[in-house]
């Protein structure tokens, strides 16, 4: 199942060529920054029940849950996606698929042998085939084959439409050895993620030329080597049918057939409930229903104690039973009609429960991971001391329980963008930009000029002339002020009510600062203690403050902006309008909230219209109110009383745009991103979260820049400085004033960064080259433009009976060994299914 924010095409598209670009982070020496070790790295084990071969039957049907039907069978075209992967997995040759470990590993039943015989003058490296591996027409798989990929992949031929050509470019040329079941493979520069290459292998037939490599591999596989064939597709019934390879030399599949099945997120549940597949990637809201129903097992019959109508009262029952009998008869319709309703719907969720039953749920971390994206192109977060403000004010560890603590899998933060926990080379180097801190995060914002009182201040550049700069001429600020009070109030009040009312604001003011100045002292005072009643105390209050702030943030989004009248002048009434463009704001919204609250909040107190609460008179909502009391047209309402804490400068609040996916799958990840909000706005920074549609999330919003914060995925590699060479590249500017951003959405790169991958990418020490991965992450981290979160959760419903598949985690699947338990040789459901 594929998740919202993980970009199509990933795994493919990582391996592009990168650009070489300019410019230099300046930072402290940081090989050596680490809050982790490699050596006490530990992935999670994958769950798939595994089982020996002999304790495996011949003979059956799988059907497996994919999102959609591939946009093609070219692995190496730019639309290849998920269900692209999963189905030339078992097609097409592998030759070092990832191990349950996340590293290469040989695949024996295609090489005998693959290694670097010479270092200089040039790199060669040899492999030695299977004599008995040949392609499903009989021909042996050899040196042709290899040849034709790599001259369609080189990129020197644009007649090929290809995604990636990284590692085939440095290929200098490839000969053939004793026999065809030799390769020659020499390189014009060193490469060190050689065995990344050949995978998948496609026969000659597929990579000879422009228009089979086009378009011969995108609807069908007419000749592949894996211990499946291609039999069918049919777009009708959104179904890919694979079948036993005759031809196959190694371990027999232990299935007759292999059935791919394109079924929406959102159907899983009822797709395993009614038994139309065996095996789908699933939420955690489905994983807990099926957890449900293998419990009720045993319940004999008794109505369950969830789903529909489960959280009746008997009172409320009750009432719905005299009404639906009682004398009204509209009432008495509408009653029979929700009873109805309800009956049905309890009639299917029990029905579906009882399919479940049959599942469970297989469990891991996915290889992948989850980030916030910080998009250092403009506005705010092209200042790198606001970016590390940021990710200094992150509670890691928090935004990771939110996700894996309720699936009961380790919530440890990750730790590196270039290796998860597990893999050879993982070490955690988050160091190089510090712990959550919310002092350091404040000093880095006031460093970067983001003040208390600078959303409300006029900007330092007001040009010569101009009305503000003459009033201030006249005298100093106060004078200004009384100035300014005396002309809204001009019409209304005479001289004396004027001033008495500005003393009265004063003595508020100076009592609402001598309040503030408590809070810190006490806040800093709580900080200073190190006793154990003093901090237990401070965690309390902490928990009280961060349930106020995430209410008030709550009801800050959920309220979304407004837009204030069609009319601008003083005392002209217009309400509210809601704005619903899902989620963005209209275009003609001028100022954001936090600003347009203190203009307001200013313009009511000269009129003499702010509660003590500082809630607006009642009169004053009504049409004909106090001058003064509206905004200017297009001025974004007031903020709650969390966005009174919001940091600015130059008359501009610091508020940062936040994309989100809206929809139904997408809801740990808004879930997460309501958490950060709230620790963004501890530290002065506001959000306008953007819910945008599930579809349109990636490209319409991340790849084009047009966003501050995101949150979406990456996938784990055995090839980082391949893989991630592209991801973090600094980007270079095009000659229409654009960047060229390869796949660096955050647009945040530098020089050092881009050479250490290189480095890496040429160095054939792996452990020296792995040192090299972690200084440019240490780099990666301290630049702030990516915050790695957490690995993310992998959850497969299998029907239990079936061995040898599950959440797989790192290693690829063996697909010839999947197949259920001896007991269920006859009789099973797949067999029913068939």
């Amino acid at each position: 199942m594929s998740h919202v924010g993980v970009p199509r095409g990933t795994v493919r598209k990582r391996r592009s060529l990168a650009l070489l670009t300019t410019g230099v982070l300046t930072i402290p020496v940081l090989a050596g920054c680490s809050s982790g070790s490699e050596e006490t790295s530990r992935g999670v084990p994958q769950d798939i029940a595994p089982a020996a071969r002999q304790a495996v039957s011949d003979g059956s049907t799988v059907n497996w849950a994919v999102d959609a039907l591939p946009a093609t069978f070219n692995a190496f075209q730019a639309d290849a996606d998920s269900a692209t992967t999963r189905i030339t997995g078992a097609l097409l040759p592998a030759l070092f698929p990832m191990d349950a470990s996340g590293q290469p590993k040989l695949n024996p039943d295609y090489l005998e042998s693959a290694k670097i015989i010479e270092r200089e003058p040039k790199q060669v490296v040899l492999y030695k085939l299977n004599q008995q591996a040949v392609w499903s027409d009989g021909r042996e798989i050899g040196a042709p084959d290899f040849v034709a990929q790599w001259r369609a992949l080189r990129g020197k031929d644009s007649a090929f439409w290809t995604a990636r050509n990284s590692g085939y470019e440095r290929i200098e040329k490839i000969e053939r050895g004793a026999d065809d079941l030799q390769v020659r493979v020499t390189f014009s520069k060193p490469y060190a993620d050689w065995r990344s290459l050949f995978s998948p292998l496609y026969p000659k037939e597929i990579t000879g030329s422009p228009d089979a490599f086009n378009d011969g591999a995108r609807t069908t596989l007419k000749n592949t080597a894996g211990p499946f064939v291609l039999r069918s597709v049919s777009k009708a019934k959104g179904t890919v049918t694979l079948a036993r390879n005759p031809r196959w030399w190694g371990d027999k599949a232990k299935l007759d057939t292999l059935v791919f099945r394109a079924v929406a997120a959102g159907d899983r549940t009822q797709a395993l409930a009614d038994g139309t597949v065996d095996v789908a990637d699933i939420d955690a809201s489905t994983a807990d229903r099926i957890t449900l129903a293998r419990r009720d097992r045993g319940n004999n019959g008794q109505p369950l104690a969830h789903g529909p109508g489960s959280e009746t009262t008997p009172a409320a029952a009750l009432r719905s039973w005299a009404l639906a009998h009682g004398s009204d008869e509209e009432a008495a319709e509408i009653a029979q009609a929700a009873r109805e309703k309800n009956r049905k719907a309890v009639v299917a969720y029990t029905a579906e429960q009882k399919g479940l039953r049959d599942f469970a749920v297989r469990k891991s971390l996915e290889p992948a991971y989850t980030q916030l994206a910080l998009n250092g192109e403009s506005g705010p977060l092209a200042d790198d001391r606001v970016r590390r403000a940021v990710a200094r004010a992150l509670d890691r560890e928090e935004l990771a329980r939110t996700v894996l603590g309720p699936l009961g899998l380790p919530a440890k933060p990750l730790g590196s963008h270039l290796a998860l926990a597990g893999q050879p080379g993982y070490k955690d180097g988050s160091g190089a930009l510090g712990d959550q801190n919310t002092k350091e995060a404040q000093a880095l914002l006031a460093d970067a000029g983001w003040t208390r009182g600078g959303a409300v201040q006029p900007p330092k550049d007001t040009k010569a002339g101009s009305e503000a700069e003459k009033k201030g001429a006249k005298g100093d600020a106060p004078g200004t002020e009384e100035d300014a009070e005396k002309e809204a109030a001009e019409g209304t009040k005479d001289d004396k009510e004027a001033k008495s009312e500005k003393a009265e604001n004063e003595k508020k003011a100076g009592q609402a600062g001598e309040e503030e100045k408590a809070g810190k002292k006490t806040e800093q005072d709580g900080e200073g203690s190190t006793t154990e009643d003093s901090t237990a105390e401070g965690e309390k209050a902490d928990r009280a403050s961060a349930d106020r702030a995430s209410e008030d943030s709550a009801a800050s989004r959920d309220e979304g902006l407004y837009i204030v009248g069609e009319d601008n002048k003083p005392g002209a009434h217009a309400p509210a309008q809601a704005v619903s463009t899902g989620g963005v704001s209209a275009v003609h919204v001028l100022a954001p909230a936090r600003t347009a609250a203190a203009q307001s909040a200013a313009l009511l107190r000269q009129a003499g219209a702010l509660g003590e609460d500082g809630a607006v008179a009642a009169q004053d909502k009504q049409p004909g109110g106090a001058a003064g009391a509206y905004a200017p047209v297009g001025t974004a309402a007031p903020a709650p009383a969390a966005a009174k804490g919001q940091l600015g400068k130059d008359g501009k609040a610091l508020t940062l745009r936040f994309v989100l996916p809206s929809g139904p799958g997408s809801q740990s990840l808004r879930s997460v991103g309501d958490k950060i909000a709230v620790m963004l706005e501890k530290i002065g920074i506001g959000t306008e979260i953007i819910k945008v549609p599930d579809e349109s999330y990636f490209k319409d919003h991340v790849a084009s820049g047009a966003y501050d914060l995101a949150l979406y995925s990456w996938p784990a590699t055995a090839y980082p400085a391949t893989d991630g060479r592209p991801i973090y590249a600094k980007p270079e500017p095009a000659t229409d004033g654009s960047l060229l951003v390869e796949q660096n959405y955050t647009r945040v790169g530098t020089d050092h960064i881009d050479q250490l991958f290189d480095q890496a990418a040429a160095e054939l020490d792996e452990k020296a080259a792995r040192e090299l991965m972690k200084q440019a992450d240490a780099r990666i981290w301290a630049a702030a433009g990516s915050i790695p979160l957490f690995q993310r959760p992998q959850l497969v419903a299998v029907d239990k009976k079936l061995a040898n598949v599950g959440a797989f985690g790192f290693a690829a699947p063996r697909y010839q060994d999947i197949g259920f338990k001896n007991r269920q040789a006859a009789g099973s459901p797949a067999d029913r299914k068939k």
